[in-house]
């Protein structure tokens, strides 16, 4: 490892000393991660190493599926701390386990590793100058979501946990998930990838947990129960009329007229037929396609959109809303008209019971605040579908307001400081639910 300049060193410290500190538990002999000097002093010695593989895979970003270096880097990191270690799955996923010195419950923690289509605009000296081809165009890569703070997170947890190995009352299952932002066109990827081959199959955790770096205040972590991000649906309609002369349509029937009657049909769902008292839903209609030239109207327009929602009943029965209104607005203008929706990512689910249970492990390590939820989607919930989940964000925001930008932004900040918190809590939440288990 090289030496860091002493002022990375100093902030790293001044980081660390700001995390709240309770006194040691009396009543509780296994060890927790906030209550522990030792913990805090393993935490305090891995962090300039986080630093460091935070920085080196933001320069290095890889695109999902394609995280060669980025998997080898973490693979030869957790061999070399003792832990199983299994690589390929989903392409270029990692998996590590450690067991404890004795038998107990199993938690899962996990970090998505991928980096996005995005050339990044931050005057880094470790910004990313990659590029590559991407759906056929040269485009930059950039780390424009902190995929690469998560990834040196986990990492420097794995190395804390591996140096209590003696200490653990269970075990300690490391996800690194390649393309979480999705596979490229054509292939398989992310979360539902790793469980079709096999994830939980021989180990299964009783809990799983994840966080999100967002730019949001330092110092804080925001949680919510239940629906935390939307689930991600897209769909294609297909509306078919008969062609004719533009000037005479009553000949023929107008597919184009018919799909903006459903573009409108679709928006009363969303406003008139949903309790948005129980949760948020959004239908857009990315792109209208259909005709060739201003005197004749075509036999068949084409739509392409997303849905989103954040509560997995009502992305049901909206399903059944839509494939209702679009088949009656199309024939009821003597048209037909064919809806197809492409399952994506379901809603991030925080167990309820988990996550009221877990929120004071939090408090330990910062501020903790109700998250709003927000309409983004995550793979991570294919995870809590098999299991509890919990899944958190972490306030990263720059210190200077003109330098926060918002995820997916080539001009995207992780501050650093928030390092430090990040794994303090992927470290407290592991010992905590193993003892609670317990």
């Amino acid at each position: 490892m090289s030496h860091l300049p002493n002022r990375v060193r100093i902030s790293l410290l001044a980081a660390a000393l700001t995390l709240p500190m309770i006194a040691a538990s009396t009543t509780q002999a296994a060890v927790t991660a906030a209550d522990s000097a030792e913990v805090r002093k393993l935490i305090d010695e891995v962090m300039p190493e986080v630093i460091e593989w935070r920085r080196d895979i933001h320069q290095h970003p890889e695109l999902g599926n394609r995280e060669i270096r980025t998997a080898g880097l973490i693979a030869d990191h957790l061999k070399a701390l003792g832990i199983e270690v299994r690589t390929g799955i989903a392409h270029t996923g990692v998996v590590g386990i450690l067991r404890g010195a004795e038998g107990g419950p199993v938690v899962a923690l996990r970090a998505d590793i991928d980096a996005l289509p995005v050339t990044e605009a931050v005057d880094l000296a470790f910004a990313s100058k990659v590029t590559t081809t991407y759906n056929g165009k040269e485009v930059g890569v950039a780390h424009a979501c902190g995929h690469d703070a998560h990834t040196a997170i986990l990492m420097g947890t794995a190395e804390v946990l591996a140096k209590m190995k003696d200490e653990i009352k269970g075990t300690v299952m490391f996800i690194f998930q390649p393309a979480e932002e999705g596979a490229p066109e054509g292939e398989e990827g992310g979360a539902a990838m790793m469980l079709k081959e096999g994830l939980f199959a021989e180990l299964k955790p009783d809990a799983v947990f994840g966080l999100h770096v967002m730019p949001k205040q330092l110092g804080t972590i925001e949680v919510r129960e239940r629906g935390t991000l939307a689930s991600s649906d897209s769909f294609t309609i297909k509306v078919t009329g008969k062609q004719t002369h533009g000037g005479m349509p009553w000949n023929g029937v107008d597919p184009i007229v018919l799909a903006s009657q459903i573009v409108l049909g679709l928006q009363t769902i969303t406003s008139r037929q949903v309790d948005l008292t129980k949760s948020a839903s959004v239908i857009s209609v990315g792109a209208i396609n259909g005709g060739l030239r201003a005197n004749i109207i075509p036999n068949e327009v084409e739509m392409v959109g997303t849905i989103r929602m954040l509560d997995p009943d009502t992305r049901k029965s909206v399903h059944e809303m839509m494939e209702r209104t679009v088949k009656n607005i199309a024939e009821s203008g003597g048209g037909s008209a064919e809806l197809h929706i492409t399952p994506g990512y379901p809603v991030t689910y925080n167990d309820p019971e988990l996550t009221r249970r877990m929120t004071p492990s939090l408090e330990k390590v910062a501020e903790v605040k109700e998250a709003l939820p927000i309409t983004p989607a995550e793979d991570f919930a294919f995870y809590a579908q098999e299991v509890p989940g919990m899944y958190f964000f972490l306030g990263a925001a720059p210190e200077d307001p003109k330098d926060i930008y918002p995820n997916h932004s080539p001009k995207f900040q992780v501050n650093e400081k928030a390092l430090p918190i990040g794994v303090t809590a992927m470290t407290t939440v592991a010992l905590d639910f193993l003892n609670s288990q317990r």
